[in-house]
């Protein structure tokens, strides 16, 4: 497979950008090599720019569940754009968005629109402290909810521990209030209420661990968390920047009968164009200026373009039967993948909800259940994903740069495009099995 001008654009883009990428992940670190420049991409496909293709499996990480360039998102958006590309000011369009994730996503009473996930995070942690007065939040090891600076913490060797700074630049009073536990550990969440009375304004989590790999919750672990947080006054924050309208349409919430305080939401809502909200119960989200004291403001918060995307995709997912197919198409990525790699003799832990999934390739057979961010560092076999990754590249599959990444499926994956993948799979794994 050629990839000169990959290599070339690379070499440039590293004299320019820190790294070469502007977002870490794409820079192929942690598997190595150099990453594809893409240079355009249509359905399940997308192209390089050396021209190969490839069936692509990260969706810009999530946001195009319709595939790229869906033909009535780019329509509305031309149509979008030559009305003006951003006012500063209200539009109906906002109200239209905000209405259908009120009738979606079953706890949401009021939504307020920002530009990334990050910044929906943020503010939604931001608002739990006005709400109750209290400084603390919980977060949890290999949840990650954006860059800012209070969640940027590690999770020392212990079962919960303080949070320290994981970046440099970030300083320890920041942090200071941040109190990480283990996933899937609701004792550790119990043992941090108990020692912190009164002092805890809320617990963000992500209801699928996807920033680990692919790590599902223990039966009956997000309601347990969801009454705690009752018990203690805290606020529930489900983080659904990643599971919303992916695991189901009205996202984790729907799937496990939740009802958080607060929901983080980002990538489907804005179609494939930057985006993000924090959503919750009408008492809370009145506490946001300019309805209550609690400041928040965004230039470009609620733009047309982003707006229109998120709107058009939206509508287009929840018509009769396109996510059932999609979900479809993804529990047969996954079991075609699983029986290739028992073929092959390579173990491996996957699973899916819904339109997202994720494969661990593990150290031996028999290690024990990855569960836990802790468990991913112990079990998971990154190097073998290496290898993995790579072949599939060759082969002209596009899966995420990491083994610590979770994957996608679009409605644009058909039963050609899975069954092409798996078949590809079982050639790769015959060859790295050896």
């Amino acid at each position: 497979m050629q990839t000169t001008r990959s290599e070339e654009l690379f070499a440039i883009a590293k004299d320019l950008i820190p790294g070469g990428v502007n977002s870490p992940v794409r820079a192929f670190k942690s598997v190595g090599g150099t990453p594809r420049f893409i240079d355009r991409g249509e359905g399940a496909t997308i192209w390089d720019a050396d021209g190969n293709s490839y069936i692509d499996y990260v969706l810009s990480w999530g946001p195009l569940v319709l595939g790229h360039a869906h033909p009535q998102v780019v329509k509305a958006l031309i149509a979008a754009a030559g009305r003006g590309t951003s006012y500063g000011a209200p539009t109906a369009l906002e109200n239209e968005l905000a209405q259908l994730v009120i009738d979606t996503v079953p706890s949401v009473e009021m939504i307020r629109f920002v530009n990334s996930g990050t910044e929906a995070c943020m503010s939604a942690l931001r608002l739990a402290r006005a709400y109750t007065g209290r400084d603390k939040i919980i977060k949890f090891s290999g949840c990650y909810h954006g860059h800012a600076d209070m969640l940027l913490v590690q999770a020392g060797s212990g079962v919960a521990t303080l949070g320290l700074p994981d970046s440099p630049g970030v300083p320890a009073s920041t942090t200071s209030n941040t109190l990480t536990a283990v996933y899937n550990d609701l004792d550790a969440v119990r043992a941090l209420f108990e020692s912190n009375p009164g002092s805890i304004a809320g617990l963000i989590i992500e209801p699928i661990a996807a920033n680990i790999g692919f790590v599902m919750p223990h039966e009956g672990y997000l309601q347990g968390l969801q009454d705690l947080c009752h018990q203690y006054g805290a606020l529930f924050i489900l983080d659904e920047v990643m599971t919303g309208f992916r695991v189901a349409p009205g996202g984790a919430q729907e799937k496990w009968g939740l009802d958080p305080d607060l929901t983080t939401l980002g990538k489907v809502i804005g179609g494939g164009l930057p985006v993000g909200a924090y959503a919750g119960k009408r008492k809370i989200m009145e506490t946001v200026a300019p309805a209550g004291p609690m400041y928040q403001a965004g230039t470009l918060s609620g733009n047309p373009l982003a707006i229109t995307a998120g709107l058009t995709t939206l509508r287009e997912l929840l018509k009769p039967g396109v996510f059932e197919g999609i979900a479809a198409r993804t529990a047969d990525l996954v079991r075609g993948l699983e029986s290739v790699a028992a073929e092959a003799g390579i173990p491996v832990q996957a699973g899916y909800a819904g339109s997202m999934f994720g494969v661990y390739f593990l150290k031996e057979q028999g290690a024990p259940l990855i569960d836990s961010y802790e468990a991913a560092k112990l079990y998971a076999d990154p190097p073998r994903y290496g290898q993995f990754f790579h072949a599939m590249l060759a082969e002209g599959v596009y899966l995420a740069p990491s083994q610590f990444e979770a994957g996608f499926v679009s409605s644009a994956h058909g039963e050609e495009k899975i069954e092409q993948t798996v078949a590809a799979a079982k050639s790769v794994m015959v060859g790295i099995g050896k």
